[in-house]
């Protein structure tokens, strides 16, 4: 196979796995991606802690209830 040849297929290989975006455009996108995803991953870390801390505080309910 001609170079010429296997650098056409390179790049549409390229484009087809970038969805037709320039590497400027996929490079942003990936990283509005991992953005968001941060985001949620701090939103679940939050409400994990207000579970816990509820959780906590009917087990120390609790206890107190069983020590009278």
């Amino acid at each position: 196979m001609p170079d010429k040849d296997l650098d056409e297929q390179v790049e549409r290989m390229l484009n087809a796995a970038m969805g037709g975006l320039t590497p400027h455009e996929a490079l942003l996108k990936a990283s509005q991606e991992e953005a968001e995803k941060v985001a949620e991953r701090a939103a679940a870390k939050e409400k994990n802690r207000e579970r816990a801390l509820r959780l906590l505080a009917e087990l120390e309910k609790a206890q107190g209830k069983s020590k009278d």
